[in-house]
Parts: structure tokens; C-alpha cells; sequence
């Protein structure tokens, strides 16, 4: 397994046994075409091809970061398009996603169109993994804030090697509140260590916080492209695979993403 665990992929890890007897079953299929809305062969696309770009308003330029932003959120800030809130408010209706949310989603992809145009990563991809991490910030029963943080905050079990990882704590207890051990932190469930590599400022405010959603949604598009371009449904599955190592995690993304796609097109 990589260096990042999530809560989700703790849980899927000790029922693997099980899964595979699913999968040999037949019940469950891998989810690799694109939304059936797709007017090329959804078997050979992958599941962001046909995701509707969030429609853009007039350009504003990102803050800077400050010192207390990680690396990983220091790379060159293009200017980038807030979302068309006649966009947010119908995809949000459309889909069910919240739509503080969504926008946190939308910001990333149109972000990262800027930083890595060549990746090709779409928004419902990242609603995907959001909805599948935290329940888009609102795990065991947080609240969303308009400030783009969950209350009370989220944080996933001890990584105290019983039954999991074991993954001695890696950042003094300042994003999961436990000095002896890791967790996974925020909307997004990112290990502080793994934060500290892929840690992005996604609200311009100079700091980079998992358990802020727009930091946290920003974090996650560079991880994923970082893994893989996802131009094609070989190149999204590695993506997704990357981001948590287990083929189940990868399926129900792709199911969650092509859904939320679809409801969007609709």
C-alpha cells in the first residue's frame, strides 16, 4: 500500500476477502465507461471524457501562499475562474452534492485545467472520492461550513497497526490532534504525511489545511494527476488506484463519478 490511508480504505482492506468472493460472484463490475450521455464508445473512454466543464466567471487572481503552506502548494498560482453560480446551484440540485461542496470540486478542476491541461481530470471524479471520504464533509454527521470546514472536524482511527497500518505520527498532532499516532484528516482523508507532500492552498488564504474542503479537493486533483494523466480508462483507474490502493475503492469512484456526471448532463 502507498503512503496515504483513508478510513475508507482501512474499512475495505479488512473486508477484502469478501469482496473478491463479490467480484467472482459477478454482482459487482469495474465502472471504467464513460456516462452514457457520451457520444463515443463509453467501453474505450474514460469517466471524466464527457464531464461538463463548471462554467467560469471573470478570472481573480489566487493568493499568494505564505511560509506556512506546504511545497507542494507553492508551485507557480495561475489565475484561475470562480464557478458560475447558475452552474453550481443546477449541478448541485442535479447531483445532490452540497453546494459548497461542489464548488470546492469545480475550483479544482478548473484549476488544475491551468496547471496541467494534459491531465484531463474532471470535477465529478473529485465529487466522487469526496462522497466516498466523508460524505462531502459531513461524515458522522459534521457540518459543512460555508468556511469550507466540517464541524465537528473529521478525523479517521489510529493508524496503531490494530488491524491497520501502523503509522507513528508524522506531524505533532497538528492536523489530527494525536501525537502518537496519524490519521486521516478532513473531507478528503489525507494522512499528515502525505499532506505534507501533496498539501495544497486551495481558498488563497496562505495556508494549506486538510480539513479545509478547498484545500483539501485541490490536494487531490494534483494527487491524482500526479499519479496519472487520465486520458484514458487505463490512465483514470491508476489514478484513483493511486490515490487509495485497492480495486473496490477504484469501482466505486467510477460508479459515484459516471453518476454524478450523468445527473449533471441530464
Amino acid at each position: 500500500m502507498g503512503a496515504r490511508w483513508s478510513w475508507r480504505e482501512i474499512a475495505l482492506a479488512l473486508g477484502a476477502v469478501a469482496l473478491l468472493a463479490v467480484f467472482l460472484g459477478g454482482v459487482l463490475t469495474h465502472v471504467e465507461a464513460a456516462p452514457s450521455v457520451s457520444p463515443a464508445s463509453p467501453a474505450e473512454r474514460p469517466v471524466d471524457a464527457f464531464v461538463e466543464m463548471p462554467e467560469r466567471q471573470d478570472a481573480e487572481a489566487v493568493a499568494p501562499v505564505t511560509g506556512d503552506a506546504v511545497a507542494a502548494s507553492s508551485a507557480t498560482l495561475a489565475p484561475v475562474a470562480s464557478v458560475d453560480p447558475v452552474w453550481l446551484s443546477r449541478v448541485s440540485a442535479a447531483t445532490g452534492i452540497p453546494a459548497r461542496a461542489l464548488q470546492a470540486y469545480a475550483n479544482a478542476q478548473l484549476r488544475i485545467a491551468i496547471e496541467q491541461p494534459s491531465c484531463k481530470l474532471g470535477w465529478s471524479t473529485v465529487a466522487a472520492i469526496g462522497a466516498i471520504e466523508s460524505d462531502h464533509g459531513r461524515h458522522g454527521g459534521a457540518v459543512l461550513g460555508e468556511n469550507g470546514y466540517p464541524t465537528p472536524a473529521i478525523r479517521g482511527p489510529a493508524l496503531d497497526g490494530d488491524g491497520v497500518a501502523a503509522i507513528a505520527d508524522t506531524d505533532g498532532g497538528r492536523w489530527d490532534g494525536d501525537t502518537l499516532w496519524d490519521r486521516a484528516v478532513g473531507p478528503m482523508q489525507f494522512i499528515p504525511d502525505t499532506w505534507s507532500r501533496w498539501g495544497a492552498d486551495g481558498n488563497g488564504d496562505g495556508v494549506a489545511d486538510p480539513n479545509q474542503i478547498d484545500d483539501a479537493a485541490l490536494a487531490t486533483a494534483r494527487y491524482l494527476c500526479g499519479a496519472s494523466a487520465m486520458t484514458d480508462a487505463a490512465g483514470w483507474r491508476a489514478a484513483v488506484f493511486a490515490y487509495n490502493h485497492l480495486d473496490a475503492y477504484v469501482d466505486d469512484v467510477a460508479a459515484a463519478a459516471n453518476r454524478y456526471a450523468a445527473a449533471a448532463a441530464g
